[in-house]
């Protein structure tokens, strides 16, 4: 029996990720009440429902604070009781959240009369900042549409299993932000930046002039290499010590050359190992 919690901040994209999970066969609760979260438990662990084999359930800051803080203690419960239990915990930027509920026009749960949205953002964020903590799997979508969200759901979710670990590497522009739900980020800005060659400028990593340019440069195959020498060591570590996501963030500049060029060459590498990755280039169409 396998339960995901889906939780987060409002307009993050729970909603998306509950349809997503739907599709792929769970069986979604929708802001499930925490105080029926022990029946469904209850329900899980006779696992005489195989509708329920795999479920998921949201949860947000519409909960009593005083049950908010119980959720740990009611999940490590039904991990005793022998049900696979993992937390989802979706976010995004303040500002993220503000434009795309001025173009929804929905409420905040959190929002009155008396509390504006920023302030009712602001107190969810603080509110459910324990679980961010503790998640399993923390997804920013600030710069995610919905099928990107959908696209990555899928292929991070199917791809784990109880014995293996999902592995994201992410190419990013540090001019637009650091990805904040990475564990590593390596800035590449340090190597040769094939921008300021005008015959390389509009091309990305993925093209083989600017990985020919990059990898005439000695310090590019040893910083590589240095990368994979690491993540050899430590990844069945990882996957050892019982985690099950891991997202490893590679930034240059704009996004576009050095972070996309490495990116590309650790996924065949560790593909060709016999290491399922998933590869993503934010600033990339």
């Amino acid at each position: 029996m396998k339960l995901v919690v889906v939780t987060g901040l409002s307009g993050s994209g729970k909603s998306i990720a509950l349809h997503t999970l739907e599709d792929c066969g769970f069986y979604c609760i929708d802001n499930l009440p925490l105080s029926l979260l022990q029946a469904l438990g209850d329900e899980l662990a006779t696992q005489r429902a195989p509708h329920f084999a795999t479920t998921a359930v949201g949860i947000d800051a519409r909960n009593r604070q005083s049950a908010l803080l119980e959720l740990p203690a009611l999940l490590q419960g039904l991990k005793g009781r022998g049900i696979g239990v993992e937390m989802l915990y979706l976010e995004a930027d303040d500002q993220v959240l503000i434009q795309r509920y001025s173009e929804t026009r929905r409420r905040h749960p959190l929002s009155s009369e008396q509390i504006a949205l920023e302030e009712a953002i602001r107190r969810e964020r603080q509110m459910l900042e324990s679980y961010r903590s503790s998640a399993d799997l923390v997804i920013d979508t600030s710069h995610t549409n919905q099928h990107q969200l959908r696209d990555m759901l899928r292929e991070r979710l199917q791809l784990h299993t109880d014995h293996s670990i999902s592995i994201l590497l992410e190419s990013f522009g540090y001019k637009h932000g650091v990805p904040r739900d990475a564990d590593f980020v390596y800035d590449v800005r340090c190597l040769p930046n094939p921008h300021w060659n005008r015959e390389l400028r509009q091309l990305t990593g993925r093209d083989p002039e600017v990985r020919q340019f990059l990898e005439n440069d000695p310090r590019v195959i040893a910083y590589r290499d240095e990368l994979i020498a690491f993540f050899t060591t430590w990844i069945p570590r990882f996957a050892a010590d019982g985690r099950s996501y891991l997202t490893i963030a590679l930034g240059c500049t704009g996004g576009q050359h050095r972070s996309v060029y490495m990116v590309e060459r650790l996924t065949n590498h560790f593909r060709d190992c016999g290491i399922p990755v998933i590869k993503r280039h934010r600033e990339l169409p």
